[in-house]
């Protein structure tokens, strides 16, 4: 029996991309009757708790913790530096050394600080996809040998069939940040001229003084249920995802498993597993508008191909290939 010691603390402060990695990874790893998971978490939930957990319970008792396991696993770049057991770290991105000016000045501090010591500590690093490897490469340095590939997945409730929400409407989902791009996308929605149509935006509030946008047309949902989101990809004319920098994309991957037709940015990590997507230039209104003329005349035809590409990722895909980097380091 293969013992892991998983770190759970993602899953207190956001229900957004790592969090959703990190269920589905735990839902397919309970599974697996060759593997012994033992969770661990950072019991504060407060954000004003997070230098505390970055430095106390990563650098300190985590490891600690993680004594007699065959493997640490850490979801997100957020690790120790050092580890009395073999150490895997999942870097979802590193937009955080990309574009700092989008986060926050402890975030900041902490991560041009820490990553390097983690990416050196760490015995593997998956990566979400070919390009956040690349980037592990050319922004840290990490030898190629170290990383492995390991692409995001989706499953229930984001499925083409069940409920559809009701209304015309436009979906975006996403935390709101900077590099989400939502005052583009509203231009863009605004250029297109759908009328009787609505942009609906999901997600929570985040950093970068980013505010809910208040405009005719536009309506901010705030966070809502997996089951009300796929509600909502089923019942979008489309769903658009205009971020300016992504480690994979997420919600693209989740619209096109719910069949719906998708507009977003012309990302390389979304050209790897996008097919029947539009793609448009993310700082550029116009292209905006004529990606989301071109989803609506299409939509029917996207829909399917998106729902026929997103079947390839599954979580028992992404357990198994964990799991196999879990036996590659504990050997």
């Amino acid at each position: 029996m293969l013992e892991v010691a998983l770190d759970t603390s993602p899953l207190a402060l956001t229900r957004a991309g790592t969090a959703r990695y990190l269920r589905g990874l735990l839902g397919a790893l309970e599974r697996d009757s060759t593997v012994d998971v033992r969770q661990y978490a950072f019991a504060s939930r407060s954000r004003l708790a997070v230098p505390a957990r970055d430095v106390g319970w990563y650098l300190g008792v985590l490891p600690l913790r993680a004594r007699g396991a065959n493997v640490l696993h850490c979801p997100t770049f957020r690790a120790p530096v050092r580890s009395g057991v073999p150490l895997v770290v999942t870097f979802h991105d590193l937009a955080v050394l990309r574009h700092p000016e989008a986060f926050n000045a402890w975030t900041r501090s902490y991560s041009r600080a820490l990553l390097p010591h983690v990416a050196r500590a760490a015995a593997r690093l998956i990566a979400v996809s070919e390009f956040t490897a690349q980037e592990l490469v050319d922004v840290l340095g990490v030898p190629e040998q170290k990383i492995r590939v390991i692409p995001n997945a989706v499953g229930e409730p984001f499925t083409a069939e069940g409920e559809a929400a009701d209304g015309e409407y436009v979906l975006a989902v996403g935390t709101l940040e900077p590099r989400k791009n939502l005052p583009a996308l509203v231009e863009g929605f605004r250029r297109a001229g759908l009328n009787g149509c609505e942009l609906r935006i999901v997600g929570a509030q985040g950093w970068g003084n980013v505010v809910p946008v208040a405009a005719n047309g536009v309506r901010w949902l705030g966070e809502v249920s997996d089951d009300d989101l796929a509600r909502l990809y089923r019942g979008a004319r489309c769903a658009a995802y205009i971020s300016l920098y992504e480690g994979f994309g997420l919600p693209v991957l989740e619209a096109m498993a719910c069949g719906t037709a998708v507009v977003s940015s012309d990302l390389p990590p979304v050209r790897e597993f996008a097919d029947g997507v539009v793609t448009v230039d993310p700082r550029d209104p116009d292209s905006i508008a004529s990606g989301l003329t071109q989803a609506l005349a299409h939509r029917e035809e996207l829909g399917r191909d998106g729902h026929r590409a997103a079947a390839a990722f599954d979580w028992p895909r992404v357990a198994r290939e964990t799991v196999a980097v879990y036996r590659e380091v504990a050997a």
